[in-house]
């Protein structure tokens, strides 16, 4: 057999400075294990405070394992790096090389790693992100590229009617982000055909795969690769149950509920439990339709991908976050380092409790609180930040001005009408600030003159419109980070009844300016 060809200074640099930081095995064991940490108390007390549900004789065991505590802040790092430890001993990955991927956040946090080993990461992401995942994400020094569109879909996911005017775009904007991080651009007119067509259906999954392709870039393909599977079954799994063993109890007696992202975790979790213990113990925890929550999936958008195994699941449960953030506040409030997925499987298990379940229960804590922190003072200050179209329209004359806010596209007069026509206001209300004022704003998170005369009115509060709902809402968290009030309307101006079953080139043109 032919010798390996692979990067030895890389790999004895990546085991020194990352692998040894996150849990492994040595010797049998896993070392650097997370916390597991009993809630128990905690959510009783949540139960009958918040909820008014008395559990407090409930037989009862609940622990939260804290991968919040992992280097780079989330669960994701274990996936990222078993797949770049492969990588490098396969001499798939050398030094010099640059790492590509789509991600909703914290994949591509985990991946800002390898670039303090001098690889160069770009990250395909959304400006439906939080705030926050961005902050870390150039924290990490990632190369990040803005795609204004839901970022990893399910891999095909078409609208209604394939918007080739938002595909050609949206290229148009890869290009040019891709040309200022200095990788040639005849290289992807090469293969501008296929990047429209994968553009068009959402898929931008086999859009980095397709870039990794023609650019010699390392693509981790974390929605399709086994190792992201791999990874939980031999190392989160096992690093459970030996804990549970160190407290003289036993992981076959568990159910276990995490968020779906990729379906690594419940996917790892659910083979070593039924390959050890012969039973279904996985509980998946999704949003309600509609709702974003930390980048996880929802039922819909879940389904299609290679790693979603719903046969292996005990139960799937879909839950309102409305519900669930009071209890994200009281943990946090108690010290807790949980995000929005935590809370939301919390939740999950206080519904079965409240309808005469009992027993013992884990919780993935998958990241913490720090991401999201913004939404979570937002909540404390009761400050809506999205707003349906009900809403808006019930509460329009609360709003100085509608705003329109996108960095590629422009309503025009008939859009312009649709959004009147939608909200009941006269169009003369509306705001059309130039495509560069609000790429402006996003990019240094300062408010350009432009815009601010927008914002500028009596009743101190903006509606703002997009295409989808993503740029308005993070033009919105920006503008509460500098005190200012706007709301996003939830799905933008597709989801206007005026919009649905039209071609979007009726109501939007590309910018010009």
């Amino acid at each position: 057999m032919a010798e390996i060809d692979f990067d030895k200074p890389l790999l004895e640099k990546f085991e020194q400075e990352i692998w040894n930081k996150i849990p492994h095995l040595e010797g049998g064991k896993v070392v650097n294990a997370t916390p597991l940490v009993d809630l128990t108390s905690d959510l009783k007390e949540c139960a009958k405070s918040v909820y008014k549900l008395d559990i407090s004789d409930l037989d009862l065991k609940v622990y939260g394992k804290f991968d919040a505590n992992l280097l780079s802040g989330s669960i994701k790092v274990r996936p990222a790096i078993h797949i770049m430890h492969d990588a490098i001993k396969t001499g798939k990955l050398k030094s010099g090389q640059t790492i590509i991927e789509a991600t909703s956040g914290n994949f591509g946090i985990a991946l800002g790693q390898m670039s303090k080993l001098g690889l160069t990461v770009v990250s395909l992401v959304s400006r439906k992100l939080q705030e926050g995942v961005f902050k870390e994400l150039r924290n990490e020094d990632i190369r990040i590229m803005d795609l204004d569109m839901d970022i990893c879909p399910a891999p095909g996911m078409k609208d209604s009617d394939a918007d080739a005017l938002k595909a050609k775009a949206t290229a148009g904007n890869v290009r040019s982000q891709l040309a200022e991080l200095g990788f040639d651009p005849t290289i992807f007119d090469n293969s501008i055909s296929e990047i429209e067509t994968l553009l068009a259906a959402q898929d931008i999954i086999n859009l980095a795969k397709l870039l990794a392709k023609i650019y010699g870039f390392f693509c981790p393909e974390q929605y399709d690769n086994e190792l992201n599977i791999n990874a939980h079954e031999t190392i989160t799994a096992v690093e459970i149950e030996q804990q549970l063993k160190e407290n003289s109890d036993s992981l076959e007696d568990y159910r276990i509920w995490c968020s779906f992202g990729t379906g690594g975790t419940s996917g790892g979790l659910s083979r070593y439990m039924n390959e050890k213990y012969g039973k279904k113990a996985i509980h998946v925890v999704f949003p309600v339709p509609g709702q974003d929550v930390a980048g996880i999936r929802t039922k819909a958008k879940a389904d299609g991908l290679k790693l979603y195994n719903p046969d292996t699941y005990e139960a799937e449960h879909e839950v309102d976050f409305g519900q669930a953030k009071h209890l994200l506040k009281f943990f946090v409030e108690k010290g807790h380092n949980i995000g929005e997925s935590t809370a939301l499987a919390l939740y999950s298990i206080l519904e079965k409790l409240s309808d005469g379940d009992k027993g013992k229960f884990i919780v993935v804590v998958a990241d913490g609180i720090e991401k999201y922190k913004k939404n979570l003072e937002a909540m404390s200050k009761n400050q809506r930040i999205q707003v349906s179209l009900d809403e808006a329209a019930s509460s329009v004359q609360e709003y100085d001005k509608i705003i329109w806010v996108h960095t590629s596209y422009t309503p025009k007069e008939e859009g312009i009408e649709m959004i009147a026509k939608s909200l009941g206001v006269d169009k003369e209300k509306i705001a059309i600030p130039k495509a560069s004022t609000i790429n402006q704003l996003l990019s240094t998170q300062q408010i350009p003159d432009e815009l601010n005369k927008d914002l500028d009115g009596s009743k101190g509060k903006s509606l703002l419109i997009c295409m989808a709902g993503n740029t308005s809402l993070m033009t919105a968290q920006v503008l509460a980070s500098k005190g200012i009030v706007t709301e996003s309307l939830n799905g933008g101006i597709t989801n206007l009844p005026e919009g649905q079953g039209k071609n979007p080139g009726q109501y939007i043109k590309a910018a010009t300016e």
